[in-house]
């Protein structure tokens, strides 16, 4: 993991440090996309948030308190799970589905 302001540290899918853990097999395609320039999979159909949790233990830092942040109301209402898409466009990470070759970062100013 990276220190209280960094990003969430990838972790192999089902290990212990994931939050999420898929518990049904998914005829759907896997497709690719980045966390702040680190390569990840998902399944077509997940949200950004639920592919993000099942490699990480979080998908944020609280900008006050360092304290991880992993969404709060999974329906797009509270604004604790919002993510970048590209320079500007900000998003909710629970209500966006994952697209194949999705950009996503967890901070305004994405890594070079």
């Amino acid at each position: 993991m990276t220190g209280p302001s960094g990003p969430p540290a990838a972790a192999p899918e089902g290990t212990p440090s994931a939050i999420l853990h898929r518990v049904a097999a998914f005829d759907t395609p896997l497709l690719r996309f980045t966390l702040d320039g680190r390569p990840m999979q998902a399944r077509q159909g997940e949200s950004v948030l639920a592919a993000i949790l099942c490699h990480a233990g979080h998908l944020r830092r609280h900008e006050c308190s360092g304290e991880p942040r992993a969404g709060f109301c999974l329906m797009g209402a509270c604004q604790d799970c919002w993510v970048w898409f590209g320079p500007g466009e900000r998003g909710r990470a629970c209500t966006t589905p994952v697209a194949d070759g999705m950009q996503v970062s967890t901070s305004p100013d994405p890594p070079a």
